[in-house]
């Protein structure tokens, strides 16, 4: 049997299907629940096309537990983007009538049409990586909600002493200096110590996650903290959202996904570019957590930004500029890890003695789609001639065995004509002379 494309919209509470062959012909459809029962169906429905490819519209989004579902299970799943299906929908009969059986419909379309799609595949670490990720994150938030609720409390019981970055330290002191007698302040003060106290336990387990976070980056074995002004949560959150580099064609497509790809807004004679709210704002965020930190410090990356505030341009356009220098810093450090753990793999599978090579590859490459290098069986030549004049005084240990090429007086080209029976040479002065070639 040939194989067919399933498309999923999926839901929280059901997901609709519809399957389709290599022709975009529909062979069937349904809707399902996703509880167990309805999941269960579902897989038993796709149980009459052996050779089945699921596609899955969103599968970082809402369709991710259902994905992950289907890849535990040993299924083939791909990643749809929801923009490529809306615009098949868009230029879709129907006058762009969105329901659950039309968005089916594109998502499998997408899926037979589109040749390099993300291909899903089972990786515990990465998961368990982007939910730390995701906890730390939110205790990052809740943090900065329980700070701005004891500030307001202490602007009320300390007036004109509240200070901008408090830590736990200050407020403890501050609050040890407050005694109110009236019914109204001891209850001020009695939230205010139950929130310090709550400040304090987030921060306690903001510092533990990032702990987690640095030695799971670390036994992922990825560089990307050795970047200026990449630590352990930047980096946590790259690896966790970019999964695969080799979805990435280059460091192009990679700054437009993480929104550093300024867009072009250029009319008649004058050029100019725009910021860009596209691409992946969470990726976007921490690049400028990673441009603010470098901007801190003594970096490259804070000498770069001057260059451009002293040709002209704004700060924020200097750091839009900052930004995408980083964004492909990043992307190469990807890539770089990637083509070491394709290295690592081969050594692991092939082998290699003490002092020998592994062998060579053709599906080596981490960012080639599809990945072929082009390798050489030539043999090596011979030794190069000597193209820069040797000091005076050293000696060439290999002068009478290696060629010397011949020797021609300086300012002189010679030229010579395959039709012809007489060489032409140019003089340093400029005369062409000529001069009979004897016959052989």
């Amino acid at each position: 049997m040939e194989q067919v494309i399933i498309g999923v919209d999926p839901h929280k509470l059901s997901a609709t299907i519809e399957v389709v062959d290599e022709h975009e012909r529909v062979l069937g459809s349904g809707r399902f629940s996703t509880d167990r029962a309805g999941y269960a169906a579902m897989r038993r429905y796709a149980k009459s096309w052996p050779d089945r490819v699921w596609a899955v519209e969103g599968a970082n989004g809402v369709g991710r537990p259902l994905a992950q579902r289907l890849l535990e299970a040993g299924e083939r799943v791909l990643d749809v983007p929801a923009k490529l299906a809306a615009r098949v929908r868009l230029f879709d009969t129907g006058h762009n009538r969105k329901t659950d059986a039309l968005d089916a419909h594109s998502i499998a379309v997408v899926a037979v049409r589109t040749a390099n799609l993300r291909v899903l595949r089972v990786d515990g670490e990465l998961e368990a990586l982007r939910l730390l990720s995701d906890r730390r994150e939110a205790l990052t938030r809740r943090r900065v909600q329980t700070v701005d609720r004891l500030q307001a409390l202490l602007a009320e019981l300390l007036p004109g002493q509240a200070k901008r970055d408090i830590t736990t330290g200050q407020a403890k002191a501050m609050l040890a200096r407050v005694r109110p007698r009236d019914i109204a302040g001891k209850t001020r003060r009695r939230i205010a110590a139950e929130e310090l106290a709550e400040l304090v336990v987030v921060e306690a387990k903001i510092k533990k996650a990032s702990a987690e976070l640095k030695s799971m980056v670390l036994a992922r074995d990825s560089r990307l903290m050795n970047l200026p002004g990449v630590g352990p949560v930047v980096a946590a959150r790259v690896l966790a959202d970019v999964g695969d580099v080799a979805r990435f064609a280059d460091r192009n497509r990679f700054a437009s996904w993480a929104g550093t790809a300024p867009l072009d807004a250029s009319s008649g004679e004058q050029n100019r570019h725009r910021l860009s709210r596209a691409g992946n704002r969470r990726m976007n965020h921490m690049i400028h957590i990673a441009a603010v930190t470098q901007l801190r410090c003594n970096t490259e990356g804070r000498a770069y930004y001057r260059r451009k505030r002293a040709d002209g341009k704004k700060p924020m356009e200097a750091m839009r500029c900052l930004k995408r220098r980083i964004s492909d810093a990043i992307y190469r450090q990807l890539v770089a890890d990637a083509q070491r753990a394709v290295a690592a793999d081969a050594v692991e599978e092939i082998g290699a003695g003490p002092g020998g090579h592994c062998g060579a590859t053709q599906e080596s490459s981490a960012v080639d789609l599809p990945p072929h290098i082009d390798t050489s069986d030539q043999p090596l030549p011979g030794p190069a001639y000597a193209t820069l004049p040797r000091a005076p005084g050293l000696a060439n240990p290999h002068a009478a065995s290696a060629p010397q090429p011949p020797r021609r007086r300086a300012g002189a080209v010679k030229v010579e004509r395959p039709t012809g029976r007489t060489t032409l040479t140019a003089t340093s002065a400029g005369a062409p002379s000529s001069k009979p070639k004897p016959r052989p």
